[in-house]
């Protein structure tokens, strides 16, 4: 795939819940909506935003999801814009899945240079109100937040760190939310997201066993709603303006970090809009 020889980026869950036929959307709006609504740069959330990102600035953009359908539009997308993709389909869940992937990745495309881990998962918002407390959470919905928020992590960094460091460079990011920063309690709507926490502990793992081998690791707080085609649609956000998160400016800040000098590395930085209060 990759006949060019170009660095390898690859964005672990580059499609997203709330693009137009996303399950988050249909969850809460009973349809898809019309994706023309938001830039083609918003159309599939913060992975896609990142994905198209790196690919524009010359790398060989992997983009992973369960399903290839899902992200057909954001390579399609890539593509128009004279970048250069491909889709690789990885579940989380299963160990196969994610050595298969890899050994996909690693035979087409080559070693990854860039790794943004941003998997995403919805398992808790369908819980009522009077279901708000630990005690009425299926353990399902457990299982799922830590196989996606460290389990899945934990086994990615296994994948594509042991190349970064023989070769003494390359960067692995976490794309984070504010819950990661302690521990809150689920409110309704919410998925169960204190297993967030232990991400932001990987992160800071990774950072002391990788940062002397010249791996630059780096968690990024995405502290806001973040604009795509489904939240954009939502009532409660027409007249939010400022408040809503750019995802276009969200790949921006990966970049920066990519791009930053050894000597001046960042390795949390979070992303809170002005005139919100930053969470703590």
């Amino acid at each position: 795939m990759n006949s060019r020889g170009k660095p390898v980026a690859v964005v672990v869950g580059a499609t997203s819940k709330w693009q137009s036929d996303g399950r988050m959307t249909n969850m809460l709006h009973g349809h898809n909506v019309d994706e023309n609504i938001v830039p083609v740069g918003v159309r599939w959330g913060v992975g896609g935003a990142i994905a198209q990102k790196f690919a524009s600035e010359g790398f060989f953009t992997v983009v992973t999801t369960r399903t290839e359908a899902n992200a057909s539009g954001l390579a399609a997308a890539i593509r128009d814009q004279g970048g250069e993709c491909a889709i690789v389909e990885l579940d989380l869940s299963s160990e196969v899945s994610i050595k298969n992937a890899f050994e996909t990745i690693r035979r087409e495309a080559g070693e990854p240079d860039v790794l943004i881990y941003n998997a995403g998962y919805l398992d808790g918002r369908e819980l009522p109100a009077d279901k708000e407390l630990l005690e009425h959470v299926p353990v399902r919905i457990l299982d799922t937040a830590i196989a996606v928020a460290i389990r899945g992590p934990f086994l990615v960094a296994q994948e594509v760190l042991p190349a970064m460091r023989k070769k003494g460079e390359g960067s692995f990011f976490f794309s984070n939310n504010s819950s990661s920063l302690r521990g809150r309690k689920r409110m309704t709507g919410q998925s169960l997201y204190y297993p967030r926490v232990m991400m932001r502990t990987l992160a800071q793992v990774l950072t002391e066993e990788y940062s002397e081998h010249g791996v630059h690791i780096a968690n990024v707080v995405i502290d806001g709603t973040i604009d795509s085609p489904g939240t954009r649609a939502l009532p409660r956000n027409a007249n939010r303006g400022a408040e809503i998160i750019n995802p276009i400016k969200i790949a921006e800040a990966f970049w920066y970090l990519h791009t930053q000098d050894k000597t001046c590395w960042s390795h949390e930085i979070q992303l809170t809009p002005h005139p919100a209060k930053p969470s703590y």
